[in-house]
């Protein structure tokens, strides 16, 4: 390691523990050490000490402890008469600016100092990024629809340049924070100068001002070998392995480096984290470290982007329809406000619909558009709205009519990766908004079709040969065809619903997530989704026929086991085999033995209720406490990593209405207790099930966290009630 490097993180790494000591001693003295703190919404005391010591930090006394840690990884700067080895020393002292940094952002938020909030920007920054947003972006992580994050420190040269460097990382579906600063100057300044929305939605997220705050993605990053590895706190060797072979981030450092920079970064490296800078710095070329390069550089802004993800190894490739705007997942979360909105169609202002429809390969013409309509393009003007039906024609040699739902519930995703475009609902209830800027850049009417057309093809290229999309503008057609598409509608939804887990010979498994954690491996059938909630049994039978080696693979069933449990012999060999022999058996109808293992994408956790002979339902973004005394965020410790948990388990909130739902425990009654969000979005189809069950009272017999958040109150409200659970076999 270049020694102007080792010395400036050296000399960082001293300051920063130093300060982190004073401001620790500081609150103490104020607060005392037995005052409690926890980052928001976590399952992990300070991330980064926890995983690389497993030394779990509770309280101000305890980050004592956690600041002796860092203090031990110092050393002195070298001398510059007598050459010494300083490459460890300086990877030491990165960790060390680690440690540090994570006790002072903490004693910040007890400080009320973080997030901050910056009045002049009229921004308030991410701050911590929670155990909820990790779990929400899993299932975009691990089936490589986000490929990667980048972080960005300091500032680029000018706005423009910020905008397009941000912007191709957009493109590229990379998630990307923003941290720091050069010569007062930010890139989060720089993108709101131009108008660029920040946040989650558009995977543009400010952390902090400070390279301080660059602290926060690591501490994501670190997480993610627990969360979803299952990596035990302290096994720092291979948690940073891990974060080095399966956590695919790099950094972008614009602007002049200081001491802070570079000691951050050689904590960044040791997990495997490159860095690419845009000043004249010393290069750091392959030391075993990361996969390639531990530092680089890039003069070129065009190619800045480019050079880091060569550096970090990663592989990306990306669909783009021909179109005149932006494209890609990245552009997703984007908000078109009436005021920025050219035109709008549906969202029950207009009539609208969106159907796909399988036809033989004569009757269609590929990648043809055809917009059907009087004198359209008078009404197509700012400030309108339209009539729109889509309707997507289909054929392919490989093409079943259970492929149309899945193939139309990707146009939601179609449309809204074009930067300017918006789309909500689908089926009959959609709403589409096409924005000023888009229309300024050129997009028109077909291109919502030639959206359709490319993207059709290219993710459904193995069952799909020829595309074909008609727009209807005029209400008399829309309303029309409306009709055949409602009746297509509830013929499709007759036949899926008539599917069981004993109509089929073969079920499905989803991989997706084994590249986070290796020993899980999702089980689809009819009658249970995945644990994610974005793929069905239908979902995984069009993902095999379009890719037949991946993540997807069927799995014959085999002779049934365990009629009441969901037990089969094929089941059994199939996770034997996919998981390396880890797990051997799983019952998909029972928390109580061998349930199905979990990654971390779990929608909602079902653990067992002992004094209550029942189970809650707690979903992810809960932050309030349950009956068994711990958060979700606790909670979910004990189901993701590939664990098999007797009496916990990860599913798919629609899960929770199938008739097989904990069918081998007694069934929907055993529910005593779920969140009053889990309630009222499940409501309708929960109060069908109790209906089926005998019980069409037992929504109400459910308590929620409004009647109990622990299991003495939640007790006396199942007796005043007489929630059948109370009355049932012992689950224990």
């Amino acid at each position: 390691m270049s020694k102007i490097i080792a010395s400036a993180v050296i000399r960082a790494s001293n300051e920063m523990v130093k300060r982190a000591e004073d401001l620790l001693e500081n609150t103490i003295a104020e607060k005392g050490e037995d005052l409690k703190f926890e980052f928001p919404d976590t399952a992990f005391g300070l991330p980064m000490i926890q995983a690389m010591t497993g030394y779990d930090i509770r309280t101000l006394g305890q980050m004592r402890e956690g600041l002796r840690f860092a203090r031990e990884l110092l050393s002195e700067e070298p001398a510059d008469q007598l050459w010494v080895p300083y490459l460890g020393e300086a990877l030491d002292g990165g960790m060390a600016t680690l440690f540090a940094q994570e006790v002072w952002l903490a004693l910040r938020y007890i400080a009320g100092q973080e997030p901050v909030h910056d009045p002049e920007l009229n921004l308030t920054y991410n701050g911590y990024i929670t155990d909820t947003i990790q779990r929400n972006l899993g299932i975009q992580l691990v089936d490589g629809t986000m490929p990667g994050f980048a972080a960005i420190i300091g500032a680029a040269p000018t706005d423009e340049i910020a905008e397009k460097i941000v912007k191709e990382l957009q493109e590229k579906n990379i998630l990307t924070f923003l941290s720091g600063e050069s010569n007062g100057e930010s890139v989060t300044k720089q993108l709101l100068r131009r108008g660029i929305q920040l946040g989650w939605d558009t995977r543009i997220v400010p952390l902090g001002p400070l390279t301080e705050h660059t602290l926060y993605a690591l501490d994501w990053a670190v997480r993610a070998a627990m969360i979803f590895g299952g990596m035990k706190p302290g096994d720092f060797r291979n948690i940073l392995k891990y974060e080095k072979d399966r956590v695919f981030a790099f950094a972008l450092a614009l602007g002049p480096m200081d001491d802070m920079k570079w000691a951050t970064g050689a904590g960044a490296i040791n997990m495997g984290f490159p860095a690419v800078c845009d000043t004249d710095v010393p290069v750091i070329h392959p030391t075993g470290v990361c996969t390639y390069e531990e530092v680089d550089k890039e003069f070129d802004h065009d190619k800045i982007v480019q050079k880091g993800i060569e550096v970090r190894g990663l592989k990306i490739t990306v669909e783009k329809p021909p179109i005149p705007v932006a494209y890609g997942p990245a552009f997703e979360g984007e908000r078109i406000r009436k005021e920025d909105m050219f035109i709008e169609f549906g969202g029950q202002r207009t009539p609208a619909f969106e159907w796909v429809r399988m036809r033989e390969l004569e009757d269609i013409e590929d990648g043809k558009v055809i917009v059907v309509g009087k004198d359209w393009e008078k009404r197509f003007e700012a400030g309108g709205k339209m009539p729109l039906g889509i309707l997507i024609e289909v054929a392919g040699r490989k093409m079943q009519k259970d492929f149309e739902s899945v193939i139309e519930r990707k146009i939601h995703h179609n449309i809204n990766e074009a930067q300017g475009i918006w789309h909500m609902g689908q089926r009959d209830i959609n709403w589409v908004r096409i924005s000023i800027n888009a229309k300024k850049d050129g997009f028109t009417l077909e291109h919502l079709g030639v959206i359709q057309t490319a993207m059709t093809r290219s993710r459904f290229k193995a069952i799909v040969d020829k595309v074909q999309v008609t727009l209807f503008v005029d209400e008399e057609d829309v309303t029309r065809v409306q009709e055949e598409a409602r009746a297509s509608y509830k013929e499709r939804d007759a036949r899926v619903g008539s599917l069981t887990d004993e109509s089929v010979d073969t079920f499905y498994s989803c991989l997706l997530c084994q590249s986070f954690a290796p020993s899980h491996a999702c089980v689809i059938t009819p009658e249970r989704l995945g644990l994610c909630g974005a793929y069905n049994w239908l979902d995984g039978k069009a993902a095999y026929e379009i890719d037949p080696t991946g993540g997807n693979q069927p799995i014959v069933k085999g002779d049934v086991l365990d009629a009441q449990k969901g037990r089969w012999s094929g089941v059994d060999d199939y996770l034997s085999q996919s998981t390396g022999g880890a797990v051997a058996t799983m019952n998909a109808y029972t928390i109580m033995d061998n349930p199905m293992t979990s990654c971390g994408c779990f929608e909602v956790i079902c653990a067992i209720l002992p004094e209550a002979n029942g189970v809650m339902l707690v979903n992810r973004g809960h932050a309030e406490m349950t009956p068994i005394g711990m958060k979700f965020s606790t909670l979910a410790g004990t189901v993701g990593g590939g664990l098999q948990t007797p009496g916990f388990m990860g599913i798919g909130r629609n899960f929770i209405t199938s008739r097989k739902f904990l069918f081998g425990d007694g069934g929907f009654k055993r529910v005593v207790w779920m969140t009053k969000a889990l309630k009222e979005s499940l409501k309708e189809a929960l109060e069908e099930r109790a209906a089926q069950e005998g019980v069409p009272d037992l929504l109400d017999k459910i308590a929620d966290e409004t009647i109990a958040q622990d299991s003495e109150k939640l007790l006396e409200f199942l007796s005043s009630v007489g929630h059948p659970a109370l009355s049932m076999d012992p689950m224990i």
